[in-house]
């Protein structure tokens, strides 16, 4: 079993790693590696593609990327498990709003916005910890409940055109997508890494999740 996490150069994946592999270890679910090559993701078992920046920046850099078209065959046509992560979640909807319109994988039904809370209070970006509320049961949420905590560092949130592809949310003067989910594919608005025993429990659920 392999899993990759994709390295086009959106953000720094060293924490990323070492947690999926602290989980692989403890779950004997293969090994897992940091690579930009193409033929790697293409043999790869499990997908997972992180990401840091504005939406047009990243989408740019993973279309650019050797990498883009082995993972969109793995998980489109040999339906391999997929999580993106952050940017890499939002990178999953129709399209992003961030600076200029720009089309993501359409992989979910939602679009990216600027948060905008209700409170103006509240500060953008939506950086720290946020409790979690589960809209929907699914097997990479077991074990997680509402009212855990997960961390989050972002200022635009994906807004959901289909309800039911939305798992969890946090509120934040408003409804935040936290959790979004389609067929094999998976993302994650929070960093799991860093997100302490329940970001390694759902990166542990992911590493073992069989759609």
């Amino acid at each position: 079993m392999l899993t990759a996490i994709i390295d086009y150069e959106s953000g720094n994946l060293h924490s990323a790693e070492k947690a999926f592999q602290r989980m692989a270890r403890e779950l004997g679910a293969g090994d897992v590696v940091v690579t930009d090559a193409p033929e790697v993701v293409a043999r790869a078992d499990r997908i997972v593609l992180p990401g840091d920046g504005a939406f047009p920046a990243c989408a740019k850099a993973l279309r650019l990327s050797g990498c883009f078209d082995a993972m969109v065959e793995a998980v489109t046509v040999k339906g391999r498990p997929f999580l993106g992560i952050c940017v890499g979640m939002q990178l999953m909807a129709r399209v992003g709003h961030e600076y200029e319109e720009t089309p993501g994988l359409g992989w979910v039904d939602g679009e990216v916005e600027k948060i905008l809370p209700s409170d103006t209070s509240l500060k953008v970006p939506h950086m720290g910890w946020n409790e979690l509320v589960i809209d929907r049961a699914h097997p990479v949420l077991d074990g997680v409940k509402t009212g855990d905590h997960a961390y989050f560092v972002h200022s635009y949130q994906m807004r959901m055109l289909t309800p039911e592809h939305r798992l969890a949310h946090v509120d934040y003067g408003g409804t935040i997508t936290a959790v979004v989910g389609q067929g094999n594919m998976l993302g994650f608005q929070f960093h799991p890494e860093k997100s302490a025993d329940t970001g390694l429990q759902m990166i542990g659920n992911f590493l073992t999740w069989a759609p």
